[in-house]
């Protein structure tokens, strides 16, 4: 079996697919070539957050995460094997996250992987996880395949501190709320005047323009604007967004702050620090004058700068099935974020479905997808039964799963949320057991 794509996606599906006794070719260009954002060969790198999101199962997230650890997913097992310290939500040290991936998929006995650019559909059964920086030649032999051009957004990275250029007299650790440890991340705070100076000069800086072949129909991923375009929106939108200063008590003041930036640990050395939301088009000499005019970062060293990158994804109401196949080309499936999930659990979601589901075919069986009232039915529901006249990318949510009789009775919403979670993890694990094939 091939498998296209040695991110998220890929990497979850030759897994899957080798765990169910079959052999898999996993290819992956890089680091024969590269893309504008990945600065290793190693598969799953991280290139944007290093938070996988939140953790707790009432949040719908948190749900996907159980049903995909219930089903064997190596992508979870191995960013709890690289969890750092991040409040409530699941975030990984990358560099540990990817070589753990690499190092479990390259020491699997049944899959072989191979460093070479694909330039053509495979002419044979094949998973498709090549993600949002799918290369030019692919990029247009899928483009003929479907008909249409394929859609696109713009998606953004945040910047990234050593934790040792930072002023720890001017910040303080605190978590919302005070999950996790409670201390889990530094907090720069902003009284009024600094706030409204922050964001007059994120509206003044210069931005790194698009080039000439990404003018057309520009837009982004609503859950990971640039800083300067949320504060476009609005005086008040950053506060109301990244900046919020709810949860959290200034130690210096006693109060809550009008601002606050939150830095999360982004390695489990502690020596690097990502800016929560930060993610930005500015240019780099504009991103360092205003950003270190944030209390504690005024002698910031910046281990990376935040950038703008194209993605990639097709209309999968119009394109896919109910089990990812291409409706054009059934004996190719696709995962990842090319399919129009959006996210890192999202993503390796859709591979673990299209493996199980392909799996199933290839013993004789019948693959049918998720149940809808899981997080992986939801997903499916988004791609299949979205309009596909306003189809765009999303994450995991509640109101994509379908509701669960059992939980109507019960009053309070996270009373609800839990029991539905509990639920649409065994239902996930019937599903599993249910198609066709055996996994070790």
């Amino acid at each position: 079996m091939l498998v296209v794509g040695g991110g998220l996606a890929g990497s979850e599906a030759a897994w899957q697919l080798a765990q169910s006794g079959l052999e898999v070719r996993l290819m992956e260009m890089r680091p024969r070539h590269s893309t504008p954002v990945h600065q290793t060969g190693m598969l799953s790198e991280l290139v944007c957050s290093n938070s996988l999101r939140g953790d707790a199962p009432t949040n719908a997230v948190g749900v996907l995460k159980a049903e995909m650890e219930a089903l064997g997913s190596l992508v979870i097992k191995t960013a709890r094997r690289a969890r750092v310290p991040a409040g409530g939500a699941l975030a990984v040290d990358r560099s540990i996250f990817a070589e753990g991936i690499t190092t479990a998929i390259s020491g699997h006995p049944r899959i072989t992987v191979q460093r070479l650019e694909v330039e053509e559909l495979p002419d044979g059964p094949a998973i498709l996880a090549t993600g949002p920086l799918t290369s030019p030649a692919l990029h247009r032999a899928l483009d003929d395949c479907l008909g249409e051009k394929a859609l696109s957004f713009f998606d953004a990275v945040a910047p990234i501190v050593a934790a040792d250029s930072l002023d720890l007299q001017r910040l303080f650790r605190a978590s919302r709320y005070s999950k996790g440890d409670g201390a889990d991340y530094l907090n720069s705070a902003l009284d009024r005047d600094a706030y409204e100076s922050f964001v007059d000069a994120l509206l003044r800086a210069e931005r790194v323009p698009f080039k000439e072949f990404e003018q057309t129909d520009i837009a982004y991923f609503e859950g990971c604007l640039p800083i300067e375009v949320m504060a476009e929106r609005g005086r008040e939108t950053l506060r109301y967004g990244p900046m919020k200063p709810v949860g959290l008590t200034d130690p210096i003041s006693g109060r809550r702050p009008w601002a606050v930036v939150q830095l999360r640990q982004d390695d489990l050395a502690a020596e690097h620090w990502n800016l929560v939301g930060f993610q930005t088009k500015l240019t780099h000499g504009e991103q360092k004058r205003i950003f270190r005019s944030l209390p504690g970062l005024a002698e910031a060293r910046f281990v990376r700068l935040g950038m703008i990158h194209r993605n990639t994804f097709i209309n999968a109401p119009l394109h896919l099935d109910d089990t990812l196949r291409l409706r054009q080309r059934p004996d190719i499936r696709l995962a990842g974020q090319i399919t129009g999930v959006e996210g890192y659990v999202e993503s390796a979601a859709t591979g673990l479905i299209a493996a199980r589901c392909f799996a199933a075919e290839e013993v004789g069986g019948v693959a049918f997808p998720p149940p809808p009232e899981t997080a992986l039915g939801g997903l499916m529901r988004h791609l299949t039964s979205s309009s596909p006249d306003s189809f765009q990318p999303s994450n995991i949510t509640w109101g994509l799963m379908a509701r669960l009789p059992a939980t109507a009775g019960l009053r309070g919403r996270s009373e609800r949320r839990q029991r539905h979670a509990e639920l649409a993890v065994e239902l996930a694990r019937r599903w599993a057991e249910t198609l066709p094939g055996h996994w070790v």
